[in-house]
């Protein structure tokens, strides 16, 4: 009896166990089936965490290089430099301007400006474009910014404690010179780390964007032939006026030589006929 007993608890402690098991797979596999379709919606939750976490110590530059037609450039440039002065996607300021007219048309456009006006940026500078190409890169400036706080902080409390020394009523007058000397320094220090500190708070906070404006390839051939044929009759000319200059240069030399020559040859003569 007690034998019977203990063999029906083993098979109803197995029997448990494996629907324990069954139901556990079970789960997982419908938290594998469920999750899926999910798949986008995750990878939708994951980029928006990132773009709502801290931004990186990064500073980002952007050059964009732009094909359009060549009489277009001027009034897409302008256009760029509008929309950049009336900060039509946010804060802009243009750093550079650079253009060229005629055959060789061309022209560039640097500006800081908002991260978020970048793409905008780009669309309005290509729009009926071709973008030629385009890239990006960054400098990680989070070890400077590091060293540039530790060494504002250091000059902070330097300069609290020379504070405290100049307090006291017993320094000599060549010590309240030293110490107003040694203030001076860490003060201008101090100014100097400020203001590195600003900058790189800058490139940080917003980042540069270079467009290229330039005719497309085939254009720019023809233009490169066009060229070339009303270059033909100058670079004739050149080569001419070079060969003229190099026969006056070699005509004197020429008949030096000659002279020397014929000298020669008159001192020889005398001395075969003796012989």
């Amino acid at each position: 009896m007690t034998m019977t007993m203990m063999r029906a608890r083993r098979c109803l402690l197995v029997l448990v166990i494996a629907l324990a098991g069954c139901s556990k797979s079970g789960s997982s596999d419908s938290a594998v089936a469920g999750g899926a379709p999910a798949a986008p919606m995750l990878a939708r939750e994951v980029a928006a965490d990132a773009a709502a976490a801290p931004a990186a110590m990064l500073a980002y530059e952007h050059s964009a290089h732009i094909e359009l037609q060549a009489d277009r450039i001027a009034v897409r440039l302008q256009e760029a430099r509008d929309a950049c002065i009336g900060k039509r996607f946010g804060d802009c300021v243009i750093l550079n301007v650079q253009q060229q007219g005629g055959e060789h048309a061309s022209a560039s456009l640097g500006m800081r400006m908002a991260p978020a006006g970048v793409e905008p940026m780009i669309a309005l500078a290509g729009a009926g474009a071709r973008l030629g190409s385009r890239s990006t890169q960054a400098e990680d400036l989070a070890v400077v910014v590091r060293d540039n706080s530790l060494g504002q902080d250091r000059l902070r409390k330097e300069l609290a404690r020379l504070q405290e020394f100049q307090q006291r009523r017993d320094l000599a007058v060549a010590d309240m010179i030293a110490l107003s000397q040694r203030m001076a320094e860490a003060e201008a220090q101090l100014q100097a780390a400020e203001q590195e500190g600003a900058q790189h708070r800058r490139r940080i906070d917003t980042q540069l964007l270079t467009l290229h404006f330039r005719p497309p390839g085939s254009e720019a051939g023809r233009n490169e032939i066009v060229q070339a044929m009303r270059d033909f009759g100058g670079i004739l000319s050149m080569g001419t006026a070079w060969l003229i200059r190099a026969a006056a240069f070699l005509i004197p030399l020429v008949l030096v030589i000659a002279l020397l020559v014929a000298g020669v040859r008159r001192w020889r003569a005398p001395r075969r006929t003796k012989g």
